[in-house]
């Protein structure tokens, strides 16, 4: 008879608060190329628009000390604490329809969003 041996299953990171999707970190890195090195997309969350929240994109420097800072395909998306707990279990992506190319959140916090997609309610 032969004794099995048991095997634990390897560690799992936690499941990354936002997800970015290969195109939106691939348009990301084409956009942060023009740039001088070490700039980053930090995407947060303002009050106003015409749902009571926008989501609002900048180019900065460098990450702050309590960032959330996600890495994927030689792109650098930072979050801050106060917009995290909005952008919580989202997904950002790119797209580049007949409509027009824009960056998209699909956030399930929000409970309406306004036609344009870049402000939203909870």
């Amino acid at each position: 008879m032969v004794n099995a041996v048991q095997q634990s299953a390897p560690p799992t990171s936690p499941a990354e608060p936002v997800t970015v999707t290969e195109r939106a970190a691939s348009r990301v890195a084409k956009i942060l190329a023009g740039e001088t090195a070490g700039k980053a997309l930090r995407i947060s969350v303002d009050g106003g628009g015409c749902s009571g929240f926008s989501y609002k994109y900048d180019l900065v420097e460098s990450a702050l000390e309590d960032d959330l800072v996600l890495r994927r395909h030689g792109a650098t998306i930072l979050i801050d604490p106060i917009s995290l707990p909005f952008l919580e279990g989202s997904e950002i992506d790119f797209v580049d329809d007949l409509m027009g190319q824009s960056f998209q959140i699909r956030n399930p916090n929000a409970t309406a969003s306004c036609g344009c997609g870049t402000s939203f309610s909870i």
